[in-house]
């Protein structure tokens, strides 16, 4: 017979693991646990130890998952993502039905609010909790799923793809009008709005130019943590932003911003919502996303 009920470790060797393989380092792991890097490492032993086999590749700048690492990870990942979230329907109850969506304030302002507000027309018993910041979400088991340009590190998190977006460069009307016609070296030489984000997904000017196969130095200009503050700064008459015109065809369609034409760079990668997995999602959330694919769809038509 089992000296557990479960046949599982201990839940502390586990929680450790969870940590050290979704940061891919001891280091990381001890900073989010409040411990030492010694304490996850004397953990994972203890892990490894039981098992019997090996779950992490110690490498000379980090830690990589074996197979059975990973496999573990998957399961772990996902299992405490559930528990996450049935405590939070528990905290709440009353609110079980509601559905969790988390984004930038950029993305929350432009786009996701307007199609949240549409879809509470139709659905207007239905709340949802919009959660908005402008760094990277870690803590997933408080959301359904939220928006995020780029592919999330966690692998055990589901992707859906919403759209790819379109880079263009973007300014005050009259400075867009004034720009009009510019060479790459002359856009280079204006004063740019520089986001300088807190996750490394975000495209950044010198990405952008060096896609377009500009060489050149570029202007230092001024620099942000927030693309709503790029973007109200360019409104201002401040300087150049770098437009996802997709996600500021508000801005475009009400005269606060404009495109200077002739330069446009396909975004090197897609807006995904990344969360649960479709089996794991309430009902109401699932509902709500295909809402979102379908706000999405239609837009590209």
């Amino acid at each position: 017979m089992s000296r557990r009920h479960y046949n599982l470790p201990p839940l502390t060797t586990l929680s450790a693991f969870e940590a050290a393989a979704r940061h891919l380092s001891f280091k990381n792991a001890a900073q989010e646990l409040s411990v030492t890097p010694g304490a996850v490492s004397h953990q994972i032993k203890a892990l490894e130890g039981e098992l019997g086999l090996a779950l992490f590749q110690r490498k000379h700048r980090g830690v990589e998952l074996t197979r059975e690492g990973q496999d573990l990870f998957d399961t772990v990942a996902t299992s405490f993502r559930q528990i996450s979230r049935q405590l939070t329907r528990i905290r709440t109850s009353g609110e079980d039905d509601a559905v969790t969506v988390g984004s930038t304030t950029a993305v929350a302002a432009l786009w996701l609010s307007p199609v949240i507000i549409r879809f509470w027309r139709e659905y207007p018993d239905l709340n949802i909790h919009q959660i908005t910041q402008d760094r990277p979400f870690h803590d997933t088991g408080e959301f359904d799923f939220f928006i995020r340009y780029g592919r999330d590190s966690d692998a055990s998190l589901a992707h859906t793809p919403i759209y790819r977006d379109e880079l263009v460069p973007v300014a005050r009307p009259e400075l867009a009008e004034m720009l009009a016609g510019s060479s790459l070296e002359q856009l280079a030489g204006q004063r740019l709005i520089h986001l300088q984000s807190a996750t490394q997904s975000w495209t950044t000017w010198g990405d952008w130019f060096h896609e377009l196969g500009y060489q050149g130095d570029i202007a230092s200009g001024t620099r942000v943590t927030s693309y709503s503050l790029a973007l109200q700064l360019a409104r201002k008459g401040a300087g150049l932003a770098l437009g996802w015109r997709r996600l500021i065809q508000p801005m475009l369609d009400s005269d606060k911003l404009a495109v200077i034409d002739g330069f446009a760079v396909p975004a090197p990668k897609e807006f995904y919502l990344v969360g649960l997995a479709d089996a794991d999602l309430s009902a109401n959330a699932k509902k709500l996303k295909d809402w979102i694919l379908a706000e999405a769809r239609a837009a590209s038509v």
